[in-house]
Formats: structure tokens, C-alpha cells, sequence
């Protein structure tokens, strides 16, 4: 169970979610996360509620997707385009920056989805091109992700090393713990991210995946042996926008609550 943060509560899906995310055909009330006075004095807020886009914009854009993405009954969903991320409404990003910060969320795949929640992401990054040494012409959001993956059907749980594409891994870089214990394909999983300083700590359904201290020679060495090696400083960024990826299979979330952990005279 997660806390009070996660609790039921009663309203309608507003006209800007329905229009800016496809059509919701479901009356039901949806079931939105609510905050209690103790966790907004600790200093949580709610990132999707279940009804409002407004701490969300598409990562190219400073407006939510007009199509791609459906709000329907308190969950977010992206909606499945075969696996052509081209023909979705492509990535959201938070419109804040993180840097310190406790986040929690509930995930849900399609039978053979990738998807993915990224944090510390660039949107518009690009990498040294090999053979000029010069930065790339086109840039992509880039960022720390915690892979959200069916391992079963999808044929990323086999590639990269030792099982680094695996739900709950720090994509291609740390696999997640073989004690592992992801939901079934059409059930909700928990996730949990914790970052404090150069620490990171990823959690599925209360167990911990993965650990990791951000510049470590540890975490250098992963990023050099990764598809991320052409990236300078990769994965070591002061702060970054939270991600939630379109990879063109549909996948849904729903209670996204964070809690900036960050001295309040360093928000921004």
C-alpha cells in the first residue's frame, strides 16, 4: 500500500485533459491522487491528479500533446502506435527542473511495451558525432531512466548487457535486481525514485532495483560501455525535467506525486 498520497478522490476529467489527450468514452469518477495536510506540509505535490495536464508540456513543445496521449477515469495513458514512436504524440516532460526529490508513481504496460520515466533529462541534447568531433545537428531528450518494459515479450529485455533493459533497471547501464517482482502485463506496478545529491535509488512494487551514486567510476564506467557514451558529463546534470516516454506502445500511469527535497530557497 502506498501512503494517504495515493487515496481515492471523486471528480471529473476537465474539458482541457479531454481535449488536449483524446476522447475518454468511460463516465466513471476517476480515482485521483489526493494529499493529505501532513504530506503538503512535508512538502509533496501532485503531478498528475488525475484531471489537469498543467505540470506537463511535450518535450519539444511548451503545450501538452494534442494527440497521443488520453486522460480518462484519473489515469494517463499513451496510446499504443505499434511501437512507431514517430506516429505518437511523442515524450512529456515535467515544466519544472529536479534535482533532490522523492518521486512515486503507478505504471501500468500493455502486453510487449516499452515505455520508460526518465529523470535528470535535457530536452534537447546532442551527442559528439564520432566522426567529426563536432556536436550532433539533430538534439533528443536525454536522461537517467528507470525502464518500464513487458521482459517477457519485448525483445529489449535481451539486448544490451547482463539485463540492463529490464523493468526496473537504469536503462543500458545498471540491470535491476534479479529479486525483482513486477506486476503482471495489465496490472499496476509502484515505482519509487529517490535522488539525494549524487545518490539515486529505484524501487518497483517496494523493492529496490537499483542503486547508484551519479559520477562514481562505477557509474562513468557504465555510461562508457552504454549508448550513452557519445554523451559529455551523461547522467551528471545539475538538475533536469522528470520524462515520461512514448516509445509507441501503450502504457498508462496515474497517481504521480513528487516531493522536492531541495532547500526551498533553491527552487526555481
Amino acid at each position: 500500500m502506498l501512503p494517504a498520497i495515493l487515496a481515492a478522490a471523486v471528480s471529473s476529467v476537465s474539458p482541457l485533459a479531454t481535449a488536449q489527450s483524446g476522447q475518454c468514452a468511460s463516465t466513471a469518477s476517476p480515482a485521483a491522487a489526493a494529499l493529505t495536510p501532513q504530506e503538503i506540509a512535508q512538502g509533496w505535490t501532485v503531478l498528475w491528479d488525475g484531471t489537469s495536464n498543467a505540470a506537463w508540456r511535450g518535450v519539444n513543445s511548451e503545450q501538452f500533446p494534442q494527440h497521443g496521449w488520453q486522460a480518462c477515469n484519473g489515469i494517463l495513458t499513451v496510446q499504443g502506435k505499434g511501437g512507431e514512436e514517430s506516429r505518437g504524440g511523442g515524450d512529456i516532460i515535467t515544466r519544472k527542473r529536479y534535482a533532490d526529490f522523492d518521486l512515486k508513481l503507478e505504471v501500468m504496460i500493455a502486453p510487449g511495451a516499452n515505455s520508460g520515466v526518465k529523470i535528470f533529462t535535457q530536452p534537447n541534447l546532442t551527442p559528439i558525432d564520432r566522426l567529426t568531433g563536432k556536436p550532433a545537428a539533430v538534439g533528443s531528450a536525454i536522461g537517467l531512466e528507470f525502464q518500464v518494459l513487458d521482459d517477457a515479450r519485448h525483445p529489449d529485455a535481451k539486448a544490451g548487457r547482463d539485463g540492463n533493459r529490464t523493468i526496473g533497471s537504469l536503462y543500458d547501464l545498471i540491470a535491476a535486481d534479479k529479486d525483482k517482482a513486477p506486476s503482471p502485463v495489465g496490472q499496476w506496478n509502484q515505482v519509487r525514485i529517490l535522488s539525494q545529491g549524487k545518490h539515486v535509488t529505484f524501487w518497483l512494487n517496494g523493492k529496490k532495483t537499483v542503486e547508484f551514486e551519479r559520477g562514481s567510476p562505477a557509474f562513468r564506467a557504465a555510461a562508457a560501455a552504454s549508448k550513452f557514451r557519445d554523451i559529455p558529463g551523461f547522467g551528471e546534470w545539475a538538475d533536469g525535467h522528470i520524462l515520461l516516454q512514448d516509445h509507441g506502445d501503450q502504457v498508462s500511469f496515474r497517481h504521480i506525486v513528487i516531493r522536492d527535497l531541495r532547500p526551498r530557497q533553491a527552487h526555481r
